[in-house]
């Protein structure tokens, strides 16, 4: 009895660990795509913050240079 009662309880624990791994295999991943699009916002606020402060005609300007017309 008592060695079948920890067996199962052994079977449960290991399908809670791969489970557990699974899902934090799956936070992980999100974690990572979701620093992707930070990293891109945070660029696009500098950008956004220098445009505010050097004017929109700086700005343009070095659109155009980036652009090359």
């Amino acid at each position: 009895m008592n060695d079948k009662l920890i067996s199962e309880t052994e079977a449960k624990l290991m399908t809670h660990e791969e489970v557990c791994a699974q899902r934090y295999a799956a936070i992980k991943q999100s974690f990572e795509a979701g620093d992707k699009r930070m990293t891109k916002i945070e660029y696009l606020l500098y950008a956004v913050i220098a445009a505010v402060l050097f004017g929109p005609g700086v700005a343009a300007e070095f659109v155009r240079n980036i652009i090359g017309v």
